[in-house]
């Protein structure tokens, strides 16, 4: 029995593996997968949509910049237009409802404008 010491020294050397032994190898190193938010796995498929994901040295940090950016233009952007008689509250559930889902989507399509669906920002 190999260890997975010796196992990894087998795969660095580029030597035969058994089945039985890339089972381990496969176990043993898992590729490391990245979880983005909503925006961030947005931008990683425009990238990948217009082929330059790999243009960009450290996409996750990348992405996750993304995330964080969006973050913190939405925040601003609500603050700014929840300040506007047009997206003010009236007291009526319905229409506060509908002029926050307005205010919501105004928001989106300014983050994905901005942020997503632009290539100078790579």
């Amino acid at each position: 029995m190999v260890t997975d010491r010796e196992l990894l020294a087998k795969v660095e050397a580029d030597e035969g593996l058994t089945v039985e032994e890339i089972k381990r190898y496969q176990r043993l190193v898992k590729p490391c997968s990245h979880v983005y938010g909503k925006y961030g796995t947005l931008k990683r498929k425009y990238l990948i949509d217009k082929g330059i994901d790999w243009t960009i040295a450290n996409l996750p940090e990348y992405l996750h910049g993304v995330d964080k950016q969006a973050e913190d233009m939405y925040n601003v952007l609500y603050a700014k237009l929840s300040k506007s008689p047009l997206y003010k509250r009236t007291g009526e559930f319905m229409e506060d409802y509908h002029r926050l889902t307005v205010m919501q989507h105004a928001i989106e399509e300014e983050i994905l404008h901005e942020l997503i669906y632009t290539e100078e920002a790579v």
